[in-house]
């Protein structure tokens, strides 16, 4: 596997925090140190692909994800998949969100209800809602990682990657989500 750091870093962060830390919305990384600890779906899919791609630098002793593009990545969930599309030219949308056709730890954004939040926060594609696929080390098994305030309990949950995408059916029928390839920002460099 050409991320395997990557990739282990993130499934560790996801043990460590699945169901330990529940859901604010506008709360980034900094959440995790409140007592209880939230933190909103961008905020955690940026910390997962931050740390992530500071571990395969790391093991490398080389830039492979520039700090540009890794800063990038530590905003709004409409932001991320922006950038991400931007700096990578790959993205995906509606019907060709599969299993079969997503990159090995893509990052998805869903358009979900209309908030009246982002009545005052036009967003691209009016994405709400940031997911990040992981992968389990001992089997490869994908997995889809987020921070969601509407389940119960709300905050940060894992749901094997076929399961969470037939949760989103209603997303696919409506083109209301986009998957791009956050590893990609290495073909960079």
């Amino acid at each position: 596997m050409p991320f395997e750091t990557a990739e282990t870093t993130m499934w560790r962060l996801v043990q460590l925090y699945t169901g330990r830390v529940g859901y604010k919305r506008g709360v980034k990384s900094e959440g995790l140190s409140m007592t209880p600890p939230v933190i909103d779906c961008s905020g955690w899919t940026g910390l997962l692909l931050m740390r992530a791609m500071h571990a395969e630098n790391e093991m490398a002793g080389r830039t492979i994800f520039g700090v540009d593009d890794v800063h990038a990545l530590q905003s709004w969930s409409d932001r991320i998949i922006h950038e991400l599309e931007a700096r990578t030219g790959f993205i995906l949308e509606g019907r060709d969100v599969t299993a079969h056709n997503l990159p090995r730890c893509a990052t998805i954004g869903l358009k979900i209800g209309e908030p009246t939040w982002a009545n005052n926060h036009p967003r691209p594609r009016s994405i709400t809602h940031i997911v990040q696929v992981v992968r389990r080390p001992e089997d490869d098994t994908p997995f889809v990682s987020e921070s969601f305030g509407g389940s119960a309990p709300p905050g940060i949950s894992l749901t094997p990657l076929g399961e969470w995408l037939v949760r989103a059916e209603p997303r696919l029928d409506a083109d209301e989500i986009w998957a791009v390839d956050p590893f990609r920002l290495a073909l960079k460099n």
